[in-house]
Parts: C-alpha cells; structure tokens; sequence
C-alpha cells in the first residue's frame, strides 16, 4: 500500500523581490529587479533561489538560474535572448524552453495558481480536461509556451495525468 502524498500549502501568487549578485550581466539584473519573480507555483516545479545565480558557460552568454525547478533542474533567463528556460543541472545540460521573457512567465505562473483547484482526488474524466484549459491559458498568454517538451507542457501532462488533484477536496 502505497503512503500519501505530503499536504502541500495552497498555492498563492506572490511576487517576491530578488538580490541580484553583480556578476549578473546588466540587462537581466535590471530586468530581474524590475519584474521580480514569482514566489513559487504548485508544488515542486518552481521555487524561486534565495539569491539568482549566473553561470557563464552555458548558452551563448551565459544563463541566470532564479528557481529550482523538481529535484534536479534550475529556471533560469539566457542572457542572450532574454527567454525563460529549465535547464537539468547535469554536464549535458541543453536548456528547454519555458517562456518568452521573465513577464511572460510571471503571468502565467498568476494564471494557473488562479485556476487551482484543478480537480479531485480521483476525478479522472476532469483531468485531460482540466489540462486542455490550461495549455489554452498558458498558450493564450504566450503563445511559445507550449514549446516541445518544455516545461508549461510537461506540467499540463501532470495534470492530465492526475498529478495535481485538490488535496482538501
């Protein structure tokens, strides 16, 4: 028999303000301190960094991990392009696609907290439901987020899956 899973706090959108080290190149510390990021998601998929890190040898100039993302990834911004990338934080790290830009994320990481609850425990008709209504309020807000095993479609495959029920319902 398996063990339930641990009660997690409701979610809540909050925009939290970061300490950007000064190693982090000018146009994304100024866009870091101008946008802040948010203070979490559901769950493990986001969790903002105490203090953004830069690495400089990963993508063409470098990326700004701001959050963890599950056990092992990071969210980061690539100084380059400005986009919102997951990157494993393994020597083979490529970068998948999250967002456009730091805003772009912002509103979507609002949206789906908006939407939670997503569904019962057990509610299994509600589920691919449920993630269709998200892939359309993270696409409606930026239409890049659904990149190919990026990071807004693996997490509405969780929810399809039954991964995020309502843990007081």
């Amino acid at each position: 028999m398996s063990q339930p899973l641990p009660q997690l706090p409701k979610p809540e959108f909050v925009l939290t303000p970061v300490e950007v080290p000064s190693e982090v190149p000018a146009q994304i510390a100024a866009g870091l301190r101008e946008t802040v990021i948010p203070g979490g998601l559901i769950g493990y998929e986001y969790r903002p960094l105490s203090q953004p890190v830069y690495f400089g040898g990963i993508g063409e100039r470098g990326l700004v991990a701001i959050a963890t993302s599950g056990l092992f990834g990071r969210i980061a911004v690539d100084v380059a392009s400005g986009h919102v990338v997951q990157i494993p934080m393994t020597e083979s790290a490529t970068a998948s696609h999250v967002n456009r830009d730091l805003y772009s994320f912002n509103r979507c990481v609002a949206a789906v907290i908006a939407r939670f609850p997503f569904y019962a425990e057990g509610d299994e008709e509600r589920c691919e439901e449920v993630a269709e209504e998200l892939r359309n309020l993270v696409s409606g807000i930026d239409e890049t987020a659904l990149a190919d095993d990026g990071f807004w479609e693996t997490f509405c495959d969780d929810v399809a899956m039954g991964d995020y029920p309502d843990w007081d319902a």
